[in-house]
């Protein structure tokens, strides 16, 4: 079983690879002469491709390309960007890398969808055991208050009785403590919730890129079978 895990992440790797292989271009034709040196290839305003021993003065900010004697692509000249782009682009990298860590991870943890439903239902199951208990609490900690409201209808401010008593200091206490664990566990609760939910969308992700994963692996190992 580990065996064949290794192999998907191997395959994984050999996909990632690939995708960086097909990103390098040839072009379709090189001016003549340019088998003698580097050839740079350029896009112009209007999206027309062009091809030189040197690119002109007005496109030196735009993205080029080198080529060797033979057409090859050997390097890969970025476009100038401005802040804003430079910001964005080292963000889409950073995206991109932690989503492969992230494939590799999967391919190379579970064995099977199974798996990660089992790990899935482990998890909820935590969560709902906390939500229980705070469940459980709260409703423990609203009829203690609900029990205090009851007693302090007795004394002013809520009696509004002439001559009514002032609330003793330890039943005004105890209500703001009260009613300020409350709140918290009430808070507390809404994030379990919305802890709950993450994980049901996590692991759903999870899983469909489980299988897309599995199913790229499983087609470039029929290619490979077929070409030997």
């Amino acid at each position: 079983m580990r065996s064949a895990i290794s192999f998907l992440a191997l395959m994984l790797v050999g996909l990632s690879l690939a995708g960086t292989a097909d990103a390098q271009s040839r072009p379709q034709s090189r001016p003549s002469g340019s088998n003698k040196g580097q050839t740079y290839k350029w896009v112009d305003e209007n999206g027309v491709t062009h091809y030189g021993d040197s690119v002109p003065a007005e496109y030196s900010q735009r993205e080029q390309r080198v080529l060797n004697a033979q057409g090859v692509e050997v390097q890969k000249r970025q476009a100038e960007m401005t802040p804003a782009e430079a910001a964005a682009y080292s963000s889409k990298q950073k995206e991109e890398a932690r989503r492969r860590q992230h494939d590799m991870f999967l391919i190379s943890t579970y064995p099977s969808v199974k798996e990660i439903e089992a790990v899935r239902d482990t998890r909820l199951e935590q969560i709902n055991g906390q939500i229980s208990a705070s469940e459980a609490y709260i409703t423990t900690l609203s009829t203690r208050l609900d029990g205090l409201k009851q007693r302090s209808v007795a004394f002013a401010p809520y009696n509004t009785s002439p001559g009514a008593r002032r609330m003793p200091d330890d039943l005004a206490e105890e209500m703001v403590r009260t009613m300020s664990e409350l709140r918290t566990q009430n808070s507390a609760l809404a994030q379990r919730r919305s802890e709950l939910q993450n994980v049901v969308d996590t692991f759903d992700e999870d899983i469909k890129r489980f299988k897309e994963l599995r199913t790229s692996a499983a087609a470039r190992l029929n290619d490979t079978n077929r070409k030997k």
